[in-house]
Formats: C-alpha cells, structure tokens, sequence
C-alpha cells in the first residue's frame, strides 16, 4: 500500500485491524483515521513533501549539533559542506 500507492486499502486494512487481536495496531489505526484525509492523499497521490521534510529535519540536527555555540554564518558554512 505505501510504495504501491494504493491508498483505496486504508478503509479495507483499518477495517481489518479493528476486527484483529492485536492491540497495538489497532492503537495505531487511532492517529490515521484522525487526518483521514490527509493519509489517504499521502498514499494515493504521486507528489509528496518528503524531501522537503528530510531537508528541513537535516537542519535542525545541525542546529542542535552546534546548540548556543554558533551563528547564522557557521551553520551555512557546515550546510554548503556538507556531503
């Protein structure tokens, strides 16, 4: 379903969990069916913001790497340095 792209499972699979023994899962199924939408877009549509998200989650690890020892100036130096 996820690198397929076939968001028209989630209500079969959500459906699936609830009637299943596992307790963990069906607590998981709790946060998709609160953004319904929003994860039936995400594993349906084509285009999404992963590499935004992973560029932006880049940053903040340096910026905590560095916590109160650098400025704006280093934290591009290490950017543009970075493999």
């Amino acid at each position: 379903m996820l690198t397929e792209l076939k968001g028209q499972n989630l209500a079969a699979w959500m459906t699936e969990v609830e009637a299943s023994d596992l307790p963990h899962l069906k607590t998981f199924v709790n946060g998709p069916r609160h953004d319904h939408d929003a994860v039936l877009n995400g594993l349906t549509l084509e285009h999404n913001s992963g590499a935004v998200e992973g560029a932006v989650n880049r940053l903040k690890v340096y910026q905590r790497q560095m916590y109160g020892r650098a400025n704006f100036d280093l934290l591009r130096k290490r950017v543009r340095l970075a493999p």
